[in-house]
């Protein structure tokens, strides 16, 4: 008997000492995985939004006084409500998808909801990073537009920018504002690959199992 055939008995053997998954099985095991990792990614985002409240209320007061001084209080506000407000409802449609995955009872509606799942968490994230992009770019642009403004508004805020020419605080605080925000930008981008994308990945993977049923 070559060694080819002896692999081949050895593999039957062992083959036979396992349990064999049933259809059913197999179904419902991938169910739970995906129930679980939909649940995670509700609760991350719940968790998330606590985070970027609890970090409005340590916001530095100078902060707050250049936004005052340079007219943006109001926009700033806005925007902060408007994102919370949206935050809100991608967590609604986070639990959505959890509560139709609780109650799903066939392999098609599974698949759908993992589709949808993954479609809406994308779409969360590209808001996320969009708005985080859009709001660096207009207040910059914006202080851009008003530097002399500002650079009065830092003056008065400390005194240590009184010997500072102006030509040299602008060029200072731009070259700053661009590294912290490519910066921040890369942060959310590998924050959220990695929170996010492992959970999609799985979910991805889930749904492969059960094309494969499927078909």
């Amino acid at each position: 008997m070559d060694e080819l055939e002896v692999l081949k008995k050895d593999w039957q053997s062992r083959e036979q000492k396992f349990p064999r998954l049933t259809y059913d099985e197999i179904y419902k095991m991938l169910w739970r995985k995906s129930s679980s990792m939909v649940k995670w990614i509700f609760y991350i985002s719940i968790a998330e939004l606590a985070l970027w409240i609890a970090l409005a209320f340590i916001v530095p007061e100078s902060s707050k006084q250049i936004n005052e001084a340079m007219g943006l209080k109001d926009a700033m506000l806005i925007a902060s409500i408007v994102g919370y407000v949206v935050t809100v409802i991608f967590i609604i449609l986070f639990y959505k998808n959890y509560r139709t995955i609780k109650i799903t009872d066939s392999i098609k509606e599974l698949m759908a909801s993992i589709l949808r799942t993954r479609k809406t968490v994308r779409y969360f994230v590209y808001y996320n990073i969009g708005t985080a992009i859009f709001l660096l770019f207009f207040t910059n642009i914006y202080y851009y537009k008003n530097r002399d403004t500002l650079y009065d508004t830092f003056k008065s805020i400390s005194d240590n920018y009184a010997s500072v020419p102006a030509e040299s605080f602008t060029t200072v605080f731009f070259t700053a504002q661009i590294i912290v925000g490519v910066l921040l930008v890369l942060f959310l981008v590998v924050f959220y690959r990695l929170i996010y994308g492992i959970l999609l990945q799985r979910l991805k993977r889930n749904y492969r199992e059960l094309k494969k049923i499927e078909d």
